[in-house]
């Protein structure tokens, strides 16, 4: 199974920006979808964005216009480049497949946004 090593996060002022990063072990070229997604303290996962094989992509909402995502499949990552943060942002934040069905969860980044 394919394992997955997130990193990036931090903490930020509102309003700040950050670049995570998510390795996959192994290739994702045929994983047709590939996802973000974040959990805040007492929340469920939730998805942010998603990105296919054909470099289309979806965002939930509230952070269209700030998030975007990327995947380079030659170097088995996912990008996700986070503008305009704001406090409600703060999350864990883990990549994985969506189609195929997500695998194991990796231990995520700390993303937290606080004056």
């Amino acid at each position: 199974q394919v394992q997955y090593v997130e990193s990036g996060g931090g903490v930020v002022q509102p309003g700040g920006s950050l670049r995570l990063s998510c390795a996959a072990s192994r290739s994702i070229f045929s994983f047709s979808i590939m996802g973000w997604y974040r959990q805040a303290p007492g929340k469920e996962r939730e998805l942010v964005a998603q990105i296919t094989g054909a470099y289309s992509t979806y965002y939930r909402d509230s952070v269209k216009g700030r998030f975007t995502i990327s995947r380079d499949n030659a170097k088995n990552t996912v990008s996700l480049e986070i503008d305009s943060l704001k406090p409600e942002d703060t999350a864990v934040y883990y990549c994985n497949s969506i189609i195929p069905r997500p695998g194991p969860w990796g231990k995520g980044t700390q993303v937290t946004v606080t004056s």
